[in-house]
C-alpha cells in the first residue's frame, strides 16, 4: 500500500493565521512564532508565522503548505499587514491578490477576491485581539501572485491581477477531485451573470482556443469542464441553463456518445469500441470494425472511416448521439448540441442543434 497523502491548508487558513499574528503584534506587541486557529468544522490547527513590526503597522507571513496536493500556490508567502483605524474591520487586497471584475461570483465586482468563508475566518481570528471600540485594517498580499494566477481559472472568472483567498473547510484534501470539479462551477455563474443563455462546454484549453481564435465564439460563454462533463452538465441544469453546446476534440466527446461522462482515460477509454460499434451499426465490414478496434487516435479512425465510404454522416450521427445521451443525463432539462473537432480544429461532426447554435452566432456550415 502507498503512504497516506498529507493534508494541507487553504490560502484562507494561512491568511487568517497571518492576520491574527499581525494583530497580536500591533495591539499587544507580541511577536509570536506560531498561531492556533479553529477551522470552520471545529478542528484546531497550528501554523508557523514570521512577524515584523513598524512604527504604525505590523506584518505577518505564513508560507502555504498544501500538503501532497499539486496546488499552484504551494509554498507561496501569504502576507498580512495590520494597521489601526477608527473602527470596524477593513480587508484590502494588496499585490498579488486578484480583484473581482464580473458579477456572478460570491464576491461583488470591485472587491478583492477574498471569499466569504476566509473573510469569516479572518474576522474571527482577530476578534478577541482588537480592543473594544478600535478598528483594524488588514491588507493581504502574495508576492508573485499575479504570475501564479495565470495558471488558475481566475482569468476565466474575471478575477484580475492575482490570486484568490479561498477555502470552505480550511483544509486542502490532497488530490481531491471533488474540490477540483467544484472549482469549475463558478464559470457557469459568471457566464449567466454576463447574460449568456447558451453556454459552450469544452473539456480543455485546446478546444477553448479553437473556439475563440478560429471560430470567434464568445469567450465569456465558454466553460471549461476538464474530465467532468457530466457533472458540469448537471450543474448547468441546476442553474437553469437551457441550452449547451458541447465542443471539443472527438477523442473526449466520443466517450459521451457512449454514455461516459467522466472522461479521464485512466478510468474510461472505450473510444475504439464505441467507434467500432457505431461503424458496425452502419453496415461496416468486419475488417473495418477490426481496424477501428486497433486505432489509437481519432485522426487515424477518421482516415479509416473516410477510406471505407462511411463519410461525414458517421461523425454527425455520433455527435447527435452525444447530445441525446447528455440530454438524457439531465432528464431533458437542457437542450444540447455537439461539435466534434480534430486536432487541427476542423469540425469533423456536428448535429442539427449545434448547427442552429452556431448559425445564431453567425457561423453557418
Amino acid at each position: 500500500m502507498g503512504r497516506e497523502l498529507r493534508r494541507g491548508y487553504t490560502t484562507g487558513t494561512c491568511a487568517a493565521a497571518a492576520a491574527r499574528a499581525a494583530a497580536l503584534a500591533l495591539w499587544q506587541k507580541q511577536l509570536v512564532r506560531e498561531v492556533t486557529l479553529t477551522l470552520p468544522r471545529g478542528e484546531k490547527v497550528t501554523l508557523p508565522v514570521t512577524v515584523h513590526r513598524g512604527p504604525d503597522w505590523a506584518e505577518a507571513v505564513v508560507f502555504k503548505d498544501a500538503g501532497d496536493d499539486p496546488d499552484v500556490t504551494h509554498g507561496a508567502a501569504i502576507h498580512v499587514r495590520a494597521r489601526k483605524t477608527g473602527g470596524g474591520l477593513t480587508l484590502r487586497g494588496g499585490a498579488g491578490i486578484g480583484t473581482v471584475t464580473r458579477p456572478g461570483l460570491a464576491i461583488p465586482p470591485g472587491e478583492p477576491a477574498i471569499n466569504p468563508v476566509p473573510r469569516q475566518m479572518i474576522t474571527a481570528a482577530v476578534a478577541d485581539v482588537t480592543p473594544p471600540g478600535q478598528g483594524l485594517e488588514l491588507e493581504i498580499s502574495i508576492p508573485g501572485g499575479e504570475e501564479l494566477a495565470r495558471r488558475t481559472l481566475n482569468p476565466r472568472l474575471g478575477i484580475e491581477g492575482g490570486l484568490s483567498i479561498l477555502g470552505t473547510t480550511g483544509i486542502v484534501e490532497p488530490m481531491s477531485e471533488e474540490a477540483y470539479r467544484t472549482s469549475l462551477v463558478p464559470q457557469i455563474d459568471v457566464a449567466l451573470a454576463a447574460g449568456w443563455e447558451t453556454l459552450i462546454l469544452t473539456p480543455g484549453r485546446l478546444g477553448q482556443r479553437q473556439a475563440e481564435e478560429r471560430y470567434h465564439l464568445p469567450a465569456a460563454a465558454i466553460v471549461l469542464t476538464s474530465n467532468f462533463i457530466g457533472y458540469m452538465l448537471e450543474a448547468c441544469a441546476e442553474r437553469g441553463v437551457k441550452q449547451v453546446l458541447l465542443w471539443g476534440h472527438g477523442g473526449k466527446l466520443i466517450k459521451v456518445a457512449g454514455g461516459i461522462f467522466y472522461t479521464h482515460s485512466r478510468l474510461a477509454d472505450a473510444r475504439q469500441e464505441i467507434l467500432a460499434a457505431w461503424a458496425a451499426a452502419r453496415g461496416a465490414s468486419r475488417e473495418v470494425v477490426r481496424q477501428l478496434l486497433e486505432v489509437t487516435t481519432v485522426e487515424a479512425a477518421q482516415e479509416i472511416i473516410r477510406n471505407h465510404g462511411l463519410g461525414r454522416e458517421f461523425w454527425d450521427s455520433l455527435a447527435a448521439r452525444a447530445s441525446q445521451r447528455s440530454e438524457a443525463l439531465v432528464r431533458g432539462e437542457l437542450t444540447v448540441g455537439t461539435v466534434m473537432l480534430n486536432l487541427q480544429g476542423e469540425i469533423i461532426g456536428w448535429d442539427g442543434m449545434a448547427r442552429q447554435i452556431l448559425e445564431a452566432w453567425g457561423h453557418g456550415s
